[in-house]
């Protein structure tokens, strides 16, 4: 953990890379608009329902000591 810690602490070094990974899951969700119908004295309205299409995953390599100024 300390070994991790301590690399945020060393100079840029272009022969040295530091190279980070990161990943997230997301939900695949298609919106499925219900139109409910007018009636008197009551404007149109929507429903918010959705379909479940799975989950999918994100990931990115990102060598941050390259990015600083």
């Amino acid at each position: 953990m300390y070994y991790l810690l301590n690399l945020y602490e060393d100079d840029y070094n272009p022969k040295k890379l530091i190279i980070f990974l990161g990943e997230k899951s997301k939900k695949l969700l298609r919106y499925q608009r219900m139109i409910i119908a007018m009636r008197l004295r009551n404007s149109e309205k929507y429903g918010h329902e959705y379909i479940r299409n799975g989950t999918s995953s994100i990931f990115i390599a990102v060598e941050f000591k390259a990015m600083r100024g």
